[in-house]
């Protein structure tokens, strides 16, 4: 009686010690899917709307940059697309005169024209921040094509990013609105 009291009590320990793994694992599966885009939208003032997306992207020496591309659309209808990208101050010194290359594993090259000047008006522009013009260029892009991206700095070789695929078809979903 006394042992069939103990297996009965190690048959639901072990039933409830099934159900609490499958439910963490269950949990853990979730919380490491991709997450979903978020993309932004405002309008700035009667017909002019600004559509916009946030990424985190890290170079091959390891800084974070804060990847924002945005599209303005002016109220005569004209869109411009944008590529932001931010780092830490005090860590790089981009070459704000300098266009993006942009780079397939096909061997397409790209070269994407700088913007950096229309940043701020009233005020110099810091180093860690350039701008560049993506309208003409995304629409040629694939995302199931890997994408790297090689930004020019004051001192020392060009920073290079990979681009995910994820990353790219946001992009291309903002230029598309």
């Amino acid at each position: 009686m006394f042992w069939c009291q103990i297996r009965r009590s190690l048959s639901w320990f072990l039933l409830l010690a099934g159900l609490v793994f499958f439910l963490l694992v269950g949990m853990g599966s979730v919380a490491l899917q991709p997450a979903t885009a978020l993309i932004s939208e405002w309008e700035e003032a009667p017909g002019q709307m600004l559509y916009q997306s946030r990424q985190t992207l890290r170079d091959l020496d390891g800084n974070f940059w804060q990847a924002i591309v945005f599209k303005r659309v002016q109220g005569d209808g004209s869109p411009n697309l944008t590529l932001r990208l931010v780092g830490f101050p005090g860590v790089v010194a981009i070459d704000q005169n300098q266009p993006l290359l942009l780079s397939t594993s096909l061997g397409q090259t790209f070269e994407v024209a700088n913007a950096s000047q229309d940043i701020f008006e009233d005020r110099p522009l810091e180093s860690n921040i350039a701008q560049y013009d993506l309208q003409a260029v995304l629409p040629n892009l694939n995302p199931a094509i890997p994408l790297a991206l090689e930004m020019p700095i004051s001192h020392g070789n060009a920073l290079k990013f990979s681009v995910p695929p994820q990353v790219l078809q946001e992009w291309q979903t903002i230029a598309d609105r």
